[in-house]
């Protein structure tokens, strides 16, 4: 696949998602056979390509009031090693790799005024085992599960992502 380092900063659900050394974008690469399904009612996350399944795998969604959008989306962007910058302590603090609050593969899929969209790993792996609906908008996967979709998929990808 094409990579090159991630330029732009991106807003997640009020965090930046920034550049960094260790940060990689990857490039459209083409139309793809595979297609990303979101049951938000099930809470799973499934690729369908050339007539096989991959997962179904548990996913964590958006609290109702900040609620994971629905409708039909393509992935945007895809980053190893996403940069999660938090300012809680009112400092700034980069984090970034498994153990960040959005793990080490990052997915976008949406950007609107509330910000972007993606779908990545997470540190709290309990909110996914319970299928909870907690986050600001983004669909958590288990770190070694969105690896699997991340593999699986490409820039352009068609997510569909219903209730």
């Amino acid at each position: 696949m094409l990579v090159r380092a991630v330029l732009l900063a991106a807003v997640v659900a009020g965090v930046v998602v920034g550049p960094s050394a260790v940060a990689q974008e990857v490039a459209y690469r083409g139309p793809s056979s595979s297609r990303i399904v979101l049951d938000l009612g099930r809470r799973q996350i499934r690729v369908l390509r050339e007539g096989q399944t991959l997962g179904p795998w548990p996913v964590a969604i958006g609290d109702p009031s900040t609620p994971t959008p629905t409708g039909d989306f393509e992935i945007l962007t895809k980053k190893v090693n996403p940069v999660y910058v938090s300012h809680k302590s009112g400092q700034r603090r980069e984090l970034s790799g498994a153990s960040s609050p959005i793990g080490d593969r990052y997915l976008a899929f949406h950007r609107n005024g509330r910000g972007e969209f993606g779908i990545h790993g997470t540190p709290w792996p309990h909110w996914v085992q319970i299928r909870a609906a907690v986050s600001l908008g983004c669909v958590r996967m288990l770190n070694t599960h969105v690896r699997q979709l991340f593999d699986a998929v490409d820039v352009g990808t068609t997510l569909e992502i219903r209730s």
